[in-house]
């Protein structure tokens, strides 16, 4: 991967914009690389949901920030095997209760079609089913 010109960098530019004119072009390349380092090229502040809020309790005040978006850091092997593993378990979570409603779905076009499978035997679906429409 060829090396960029720092002074193209997105993060540089802004940085240069926002200095008075005497300091922009008074840094070394090596300390615009530290500088962008320190400040994260400030990616992780444009979010899909950002919500921060404030509040005071007692003497101290108290800050509370909700973000969503997506991710764009570089994970570790360890971080993407747990985000497989979260994935796999929302997947797993999704057709359990698809399958749940499915079942039930079937069970009441069963009922509806007055059809027994076992005489004499009911869960009591249908009948609480037909008493939410009565």
């Amino acid at each position: 991967m060829p090396d960029i010109d720092i002074h193209q960098d997105p993060f540089v530019q802004g940085l240069k914009e926002r200095l008075p004119s005497d300091l922009k072009e008074s840094f070394t390349e090596e300390q615009l690389q530290a500088l962008k380092v320190a400040f994260g090229a400030r990616q992780w502040g444009k979010h899909a949901v950002d919500l921060r809020a404030t509040f005071k309790m007692w003497r101290w005040r108290y800050y509370c920030v909700f973000l969503v978006g997506r991710n764009r850091r570089d994970l570790s092997r360890r971080q993407h095997e747990l985000s497989q593993m979260a994935k796999a378990f929302v997947i797993a979570v999704f057709l359990l209760f698809s399958l749940a409603v499915g079942l039930v779905v079937l069970y009441l076009i069963k009922s509806a079609l007055n059809i027994d499978i076992f005489p004499n035997f009911s869960f009591g679906v249908w009948d609480w089913f037909k008493s939410q429409f009565n």
